[in-house]
């Protein structure tokens, strides 16, 4: 770390945990008074990496599984150049970042950048504006964010504090998914083929499958090594491609701080429940134990899906008091007792357990959620069908290809980036300014299908005026089955103001509304069977995704875009594009 300032030394050395995971190349500059900027590298490579048995080749950045964590500090800049040195294009989104006037920086692929092409690199740079606690970045192309991703923690401004007390040690648990296949291959062959992906083989805490899986070693079990009355700040990131998931350690409570990256009232619990994409900050107070004991922590999904299979294992790692640096066996977790996790299926509690969630809304981080709603959007998501095309037998629902949609229109990616369409004046031919703002076509959402399944298609777009509000109401069918159905919307963080099952009713739900401390998110889970309405303003010009984060909903069309007008002022309107911005 030779070069690298004292004051991020310090920094890091707080956050490390027993695993080291240096940053990569790490610069600072003194930049502004609000904060430095930090310097990145990431070489994108192929990888050797063993787990349950097998050795494969993955894309990783710089060599690591899961990736290096990103630290910075509320109002830093970042610059990370990333360099791909694999056959395969590649793009990374900064996950649950603002990216306020910096969309060149937001990562998709042909939303706001055409990808990095083999032997070639792009900058991102951006400022973290107004946030603090754990976010992460991924790959945004195809599967690839299967093995690419990694967390970032961002530490609130110099000289202020958490609104909770100061943890002893910081630690991301990231979770994700070990494939014994290419994923690439995967959801190539789910496209072609038109039925459900295969499943991954594992999940993984941190890149490690732990003792539950056939084959796995000692050494591809998660250890969380902690000394007796402390408290531990857990960083929690579900990066799994497909699967919601519950956490729990057997005998241990949390105390849920943040969601996000925003922070919420404190409330206790013995399970987390966490979609793909979301992040949340929780506190572990160890117990006053003097001998050497060890707990499990699990984690397993939660799935409410009629059609295909899921990855219906489990993940353990271990809660370790009083170590003192001894080797894990084979025999240290024979006659553990694993937490009892709520059923695969626990819909209600999952219900319950969101609902808890509330913004902190104090004086220092006061709540802005919007009073009054100029734009209303009413979307419709959930899974339908497309036809067989000719001479070919498909494996989905009925002998079709399964598919998604946004109010029955599956988006389909354009070959030139949208933002740049967009910004130059020749959005003609890739895309169109036509996305309904309602159902064209309205049923009993969440109750008997209607006859025909079949989705549209197209590049369509939702445009909004600058700096207005907005309202939008998701409310999930049961077409094909109900699921849950994690929502991202990118360049933005928005209000959960309401919930609820069956259909959305517009005459008595919007009654029921949180206006008054509803939780602020970047990621939200539309209920299984029911609806989520959110609020946000829209005051960042750009391009933005969203969609769904259960990887396989996005490929079949769960996934649409935002177009927001620059507003009058200079510093309201989109910057123009970085010269080394990908070419398609």
């Amino acid at each position: 770390m030779q070069g690298v300032p004292s004051s991020f030394l310090a920094a890091f050395f707080f956050l490390s945990c027993f695993i080291c995971l240096c940053p990569p190349d790490l610069a600072m500059a003194k930049h502004a008074a609000t904060g430095v900027t930090r310097h990145y590298k990431f070489n994108i490579r192929m990888q050797n990496v063993t787990r349950l048995c097998q050795t494969k080749s993955i894309i990783t950045v710089n060599g690591k599984f899961p990736g290096p964590r990103i630290i910075a500090r509320e109002g830093d800049r970042l610059v990370i150049k990333v360099v791909n040195h694999v056959p395969n294009n590649i793009s990374i989104h900064w996950h649950g970042i603002r990216q306020l006037r910096s969309g060149w920086a937001d990562g998709p692929a042909y939303i706001t950048q055409c990808p990095i092409q083999t032997g070639q690199s792009y900058v991102y740079n951006f400022t973290i504006s107004g946030q603090r606690g754990t976010l992460w970045y991924h790959a945004h192309v195809s599967w690839i964010r299967s093995t690419l991703y990694g967390p970032i923690v961002i530490l609130p401004r110099r000289n202020t504090s958490y609104p909770f007390l100061k943890p002893y040690k910081e630690v991301p648990i990231t979770f994700g998914e070990w494939w014994k296949a290419d994923t690439e291959a995967v959801i190539n062959q789910a496209l072609q083929t038109g039925a459900g992906p295969n499943n991954s083989d594992a999940y993984t805490i941190n890149g490690l499958p732990g003792p539950l899986y056939n084959c796995s070693s000692p050494k591809e079990t998660f250890r969380l090594k902690v000394k007796p009355g402390k408290t531990y700040l857990l960083r929690l990131i579900n990066a799994a491609l497909n699967d919601e998931l519950f956490f729990k350690i057997t005998n241990h409570t949390f105390t849920v701080v943040d969601a996000d990256a925003s922070y919420v009232k404190p409330f206790e619990t013995d399970t987390i429940f966490i979609t793909p994409g979301q992040t949340s900050n929780v506190l572990l107070k160890t117990k006053n134990l003097t001998s050497n004991t060890i707990f499990f922590m699990a984690a397993r999904p939660y799935s409410t899906a009629a059609f295909g299979t899921f990855d219906n294992t489990t993940v353990a790692g271990v809660l370790e008091y009083n170590s003192n640096n001894t080797p894990l066996s084979i025999n240290s977790t024979k006659g553990l007792a694993l937490p009892p996790l709520p059923a695969i299926n626990a819909t209600s509690y999952v219900a319950n357990w969101t609902n808890k969630l509330r913004s902190l809304g104090n004086s220092q981080f006061p709540m802005n959620v919007p009073q009054t709603v100029e734009n209303n959007y009413f979307f419709t998501v959930g899974l339908g069908s497309d036809p067989c095309p000719k001479n070919q037998t498909c494996q989905g629902p009925n002998g079709t290809k399964f598919a998604a949609s946004v109010n029955n229109v599956s988006f389909t990616l354009p070959t030139t980036a949208l933002l740049q369409a967009r910004y130059f004046g020749n959005s003609k031919g890739v895309f169109s300014t036509n996305f309904p703002s309602f159902p064209l076509n309205k049923f009993n959402y969440t109750g008997t299908p209607p006859n025909n399944t079949m989705v549209s298609h197209g590049t369509k777009v939702v445009v909004l005026p600058y700096n207005t509000t907005v309202e939008l109401v998701m409310q999930g069918t049961s077409i094909l089955g109900a699921e849950n159905h994690p929502l991202h919307l990118h360049g933005f963080n928005f209000y959960v103001v309401g919930q609820g099952t069956g259909n959305f009713n517009s005459s008595t739900d919007p009654a029921k509304y949180n206006l008054v401390d509803p939780v602020e998110r970047n990621t939200v889970g539309v209920p299984s069977g029911g609806w989520v309405a959110v609020r946000f303003r829209a005051d960042n010009p750009g391009v933005w995704f969203m969609h769904c984060h259960i990887e396989i909903h996005l490929s079949w069309g769960l996934r649409l875009a935002w177009a927001v007008m620059d507003g009058k002022l200079p510093n309201q309107e989109l910057p123009p594009p970085p010269s080394d911005l990908p070419k398609c």
